[in-house]
């Protein structure tokens, strides 16, 4: 296992390597037990490209939450075919099934934070167990918090987060689509440049930034996976962050 300085080294060094340069890497180095995870959008075509170049048999987990839109979905179907991906769905805990159908149409709209909880950092978390490093399409150029984030993250855990397209910028990601002729979700066309759950996401402007339609006008721009509320495990470190009772 490496060390906290030489993860940092490493992660240094990564910042001027390609990312299918590290892709590799961190299948070398941690084999059956890396993973990555993947929201099936237009931007998250170039990682699924590559990985599938590197390494079919890595597993791609796909946050199935219930408020996908159905272009999605079908995308997801799409690209894993086509490509051979493995895709690996993960769905919240039964446990809160109840819940969530009482609550199902106000659960998104008054309280997404939980919503986002229980759909995918809950679901995210269980996934991870036993995996050593996950891979993340994250960019420094999408929101504040991933400004601040570096190319290798060890967690509190011991997982390692690897983000390869850290420093690509939008234009980046649409070169290599082009260069590499990949398909664009079927909602791009239609002003949906950042594409999540059906009732958190909105067409926007061709001049707006390009996560503005996420979580709109609800001072949210993150579902919880890229920021602190990923490290904490019990419902009872994050209910403060909640609007809706949880009995």
């Amino acid at each position: 296992m490496l060390s906290a300085q030489e993860i940092h080294t490493l992660s240094e060094e990564f910042e001027t390597k390609p990312p299918p340069e590290i892709i590799q890497w961190a299948v070398n180095a941690y084999g059956d037990s890396v993973a990555m995870s993947s929201s099936f959008q237009t931007q998250s075509v170039p990682l699924l490209h590559m990985v599938s170049q590197i390494d079919r048999d890595v597993t791609v987990f796909f946050l199935d939450t219930g408020y996908h839109f159905w272009e999605t979905l079908m995308f997801r179907e799409q690209l894993a075919a086509e490509w051979h991906l493995n895709v690996f769905d993960l769905y919240r805990d039964p446990r809160w099934d109840v819940f969530v159908l009482q609550n199902l149409r106000r659960l998104p709209v008054e309280d997404p934070n939980l919503c986002c909880y229980l759909h995918k950092v809950q679901p995210m978390q269980r996934a991870l167990n036993g995996i050593k490093a996950w891979i993340s399409g994250i960019r420094r150029d999408q929101t504040s918090v991933r400004a601040q984030a570096k190319i290798l993250e060890l967690q509190d855990d011991g997982l390692l987060k690897v983000n390869p397209l850290l420093n690509w910028t939008h234009t980046d990601v649409l070169r290599y689509a082009q260069e590499h002729n990949l398909p664009s979700h079927p909602l791009l066309e239609k002003g949906y440049r950042s594409v999540g759950c059906a009732p958190c996401t909105i067409a926007i402007g061709a001049n707006e930034d390009e996560r503005a339609g996420r979580w709109a006008g609800r001072g949210k721009v993150e579902c919880g996976l890229h920021t602190d509320m990923f490290q904490k495990k019990k419902l009872t470190e994050v209910q403060q962050d909640f609007n809706l009772e949880i009995k």
